[in-house]
């Protein structure tokens, strides 16, 4: 028995796939300020200030970084 190959339909052969909801540059530059804003909160909670000014410590160090990051991190470039 031989197997019918599959009736063309005249669409494409694969299907596009989904466009990226966040570029690789992007995600490594948030997850760094994410890293820095941790870190800064955790360490002003561990010095005995209170949790809320962790928490904005830990906002007021991850804010400007992520700025920061973007201009130190360059994004990927595309050879041909």
């Amino acid at each position: 028995m031989n197997p019918t190959p599959p009736v063309d339909s005249g669409s494409p052969a694969a299907p596009s796939p989904d466009p990226v909801f966040l570029s690789l540059h992007t995600s490594v530059v948030l997850l760094a300020a994410l890293v820095i804003g941790l870190i800064t909160g955790g360490l002003t909670a561990l010095a005995g200030a209170p949790v809320a000014g962790a928490v904005l410590a830990g906002l007021a160090a991850a804010g400007p970084a992520v700025p920061t990051l973007r201009a130190l991190i360059s994004p990927p470039c595309h050879r041909r």
